[in-house]
């Protein structure tokens, strides 16, 4: 049984499609996944790398910045149509998957003119565009905040559920931080703060860091930095042995398990893992995401009372020095942030997509 996956532009987007994608062939190996992405998104380098088929269209987003381009979406969208049907017409798919980004709007518009089902992933607490428009045409979305779904008008039969990102479960075992810890040469007693500006790096947060540790971090702290690639060079020879400077931390679990704070960007995947892990947080948004929805995700986390939204425009380096000192010195106050993060953790969040997605489109005995 085939099933089309769309999503992409950016990991936020393909990630979690591939994460659903493994549950549900792991639930029912019959399910043949096939992901339709966009030729200029992430998904060019991530897809051939993967076990699954894929086909890579000339899809371009809402050039809304400059209107005159938008012949270029309209023209890749209708080839995109006649691609799918195409694609479609020898081995006509169960449903379509839809995990956002402009990328995911074709295979969804397919879907709905050949009335196929169609499920939706929406991974931020502020729905994006293609999650509203398909919203009233789904027969199931699936939520990674609750919160999502007052932004949305499904109609009287879809099903909506807050079943959460789905990510690699973590080991948050005390003999796997004792690993972690002594991967980094960290003693156990040592205050850790992991600093990450997503995939690719921030130069905001990077300059706010750089900043704090030339001032010097507080006494019994060690930090764990992942500057990016693009940026390490500039910030290497800030290493010491309290402060690890890495390029890029793969596998990241290794960083997790050791750390007792995360300063992060405030992707949802990001929140996801935080939250599975336990982690207290100093969320510090993407002030030019789209939608600004970076920072709907860091005011929800906040007012959970699982992290600190620190908004770029307020990150110096004796901003965050003064931040990282209070929750240093704060036990309790980090307490009620991992118990807080762990009530909105949904590690099980892959199966239990792949479960709903089997019950509505297999055949059931």
């Amino acid at each position: 049984m085939r099933v089309f996956f769309s999503g992409g532009g950016t990991g936020g987007h393909l990630y979690p499609g591939l994460a659903i994608a493994r549950a549900l062939v792991a639930r029912a190996p019959n399910v043949q996944p096939h992901f339709i992405g966009a030729l200029r998104g992430l998904e060019r380098e991530v897809l051939p790398t993967t076990e699954f088929p894929h086909t890579l269209l000339d899809l371009h987003p809402l050039y809304r910045q400059n209107p005159l381009r938008n012949w270029r979406t309209v023209a890749g969208g209708i080839g995109a149509l006649r691609t799918i049907h195409s694609l479609a017409s020898d081995n006509r798919p169960a449903c379509v998957v839809g995990t956002g980004g402009y990328a995911a709007a074709a295979a969804l518009a397919w879907g709905k003119l050949a009335n196929v089902p169609i499920v939706l992933h929406e991974c931020d607490s502020f729905p994006g565009k293609v999650t509203r428009w398909f919203a009233p045409h789904a027969r199931l979305i699936s939520l990674g905040f609750p919160e999502a779904e007052a932004r949305l008008k499904p109609s009287r039969t879809t099903g909506v559920a807050a079943f959460g990102n789905p990510i690699v479960a973590p080991d948050a075992s005390a003999e796997r931080r004792a690993r972690a810890r002594k991967h980094w040469s960290i003693g156990h007693d040592v205050f850790t703060v992991l600093i990450v500006g997503g995939s690719q790096g921030s130069a905001a947060l990077n300059a706010a860091v750089a900043e704090w540790c030339d001032d010097g971090i507080p006494e019994g702290c060690a930090v764990i930095w992942a500057t990016g690639r693009a940026h390490f060079d500039t910030h290497a020879h800030l290493a010491s042995h309290r402060v690890r400077v890495e390029p890029y931390l793969n596998p990241i679990a290794d960083a997790y398990a050791a750390a007792d704070l995360a300063i992060t960007r405030a992707g949802a995947m990001t929140i996801a893992e935080l939250c599975a892990w336990g982690l207290p947080s100093v969320l510090v948004p993407l002030p030019t995401a789209a939608q600004d929805h970076q920072t709907h995700n860091a005011r929800t986390l906040s007012a959970a009372g699982a992290a600190v939204h620190l908004p770029q425009s307020a990150l110096t380096g004796t901003s965050l020095n003064a931040t990282v000192a209070e929750l240093q010195r704060d036990v309790v106050a980090r307490q009620r942030m991992t118990e807080a993060a762990r009530l909105r953790g949904r590690p099980d969040a892959a199966a239990r997509i792949a479960e709903a997605i089997a019950t509505l489109v297999l055949p059931q005995h």
